[in-house]
């Protein structure tokens, strides 16, 4: 498997044009598209921890600059993924957090939903950080109070491969979900009692569905949530799908079982995840047809979306390479790099035309206010502040009429 992926890797780089969401292509939309994505709170996905999807500050600013020119108001952030340790984690903290510090006036650190509307308002980056491993505790359940405080706002149990508290996707893909383990539990007591979120991306089925068992069972009516999952669903009725499809898509039914939760699952407008079928750029039906699958399948109040962006395909390869155990998937990924699936759908440069995709389908603006950020913010309320979600929409109005208000008198997007 390392020999096939050092030699595909070398075949990109040397025979085709590397593309990820720098080089990701500017869609057309209609000018009122383009409006109603700046009106509206949105909230995607960055996936790039310093090293593998970022080397260079001024590839944070310029990405979030263009963002916050297209009307993005903030992201999701990953600061820790896979088997990264503690020490690792304060590292890639440092990294963003240096950088962000060079303009402190185009971020803002979300503590709690009423952070996003500020930056929403003020025209700022809303920062929301995201572990895609709880192997940065370092076996020391007291870690999580710290990293509340540092501001992880949600954690994922198992990233691919198997780890103390279950297995990831990867693994299970190969038939070796352990399930979640008494350490897993453990953990996710702990993000209940801290208020962090339990993301289910990247978990093997058996120990997303224990772990899912496990909270309705000890804290029901707490959500939880796939922040960035293709729905397999969608990709087994695609043309030239392969019979396994991606081990990073998610069956139906753990999808329906979040929405039940009362949380919410976001696809990721990433071409490789669909195996090449879908080559070249993503195209704004292809992400809207994702939203759309998933929204006829747990409803419009359950789902988010998510852009699962990198900054460098090179980089993702290099890194495959370099670990290649990791990605033991018979050189699925690296396929679907080698038929064109090197890009992402970037926020700032698709939504609005995905906004008039979903528009022609018959979507409302309320519709896609849920979609593109309401929903998240009624699962963080709950989740982050204990907000009961009937309280959240009940003031939710409100809210929305000061912050048009407010925008009206000190609009700076």
């Amino acid at each position: 498997m390392k020999t096939l992926l050092a030699a595909s890797a070398i075949a990109i780089v040397s025979g085709a044009a590397l593309h990820a969401s720098e080089e990701s292509k500017t869609w057309d939309a209609s000018d009122e598209a383009k409006q109603f994505v700046k009106d509206t709170i949105v909230l995607g996905m960055l996936a790039s921890p310093y090293g593998t999807g970022w080397t260079e500050d001024e590839q944070l600013h310029t990405y979030f600059a263009r963002a916050r020119d297209n009307g993005i108001t903030g992201h999701e952030m990953t600061l820790a993924a896979a088997d990264m340790s503690f020490e690792t984690f304060l590292d890639q903290h440092y990294r963003f957090r240096s950088a962000m510090a060079q303009q402190p006036e185009n971020y803002l650190i979300v503590n709690e939903t009423r952070d996003i509307e500020a930056a929403h308002i003020q025209g700022k980056t809303a920062v929301i950080w995201n572990s895609q491993t709880a192997t940065i505790l370092d076996g020391d359940l007291r870690k999580m109070a710290l990293l509340k405080d540092v501001g992880i706002k949600s954690m994922i149990l198992a990233y691919n491969d198997i780890f103390r508290t279950g297995s990831g996707q990867l693994a299970a893909y190969n038939g070796r979900d352990i399930g979640l383990t008494p350490w897993g539990k453990s953990v996710i007591d702990e993000m209940v009692r801290f208020g962090i979120l339990l993301d289910l991306s990247h978990t093997g089925s058996k120990t997303a569905n224990d772990a899912m068992d496990y909270m309705d069972e000890n804290y029901p009516g707490v959500p939880y949530v796939y922040t960035h999952s293709v729905p397999a669903g969608l990709y087994a009725n695609e043309p030239g799908a392969t019979p396994r499809g991606c081990y990073r898509a998610i069956p139906d039914d753990e999808a329906l079982r979040a929405a039940k939760s009362g949380g919410y699952v976001s696809p990721t407008f990433t071409e490789w995840m669909m195996d090449g079928v879908w080559p070249e750029d993503i195209s704004p039906k292809q992400a809207a047809d994702m939203i759309d699958y998933y929204v006829q399948l747990v409803g419009v109040d359950h789902v988010g979306m998510a852009t699962d962006d990198m900054f460098s395909t090179e980089l993702v390869v290099q890194f495959a390479t370099a670990n290649a155990s990791m990605y033991d998937d018979g050189g699925y990924m690296i396929d679907a790099f080698n038929k064109g699936a090197t890009g992402n759908g970037e926020l700032a440069k698709i939504l609005a035309a995905i906004t008039d995709d979903l528009w022609a389908r018959g979507y409302s603006d309320e519709d896609l206010e849920k979609i593109y950020g309401g929903n998240k913010m009624r699962v963080y309320a709950q989740v982050w502040e204990g907000k009961p979600p009937e309280q959240f929409l009940k003031e939710y109005p409100e809210r929305l009429r000061l912050r048009q208000e407010l925008r009206e008198g000190f609009y700076s997007r």
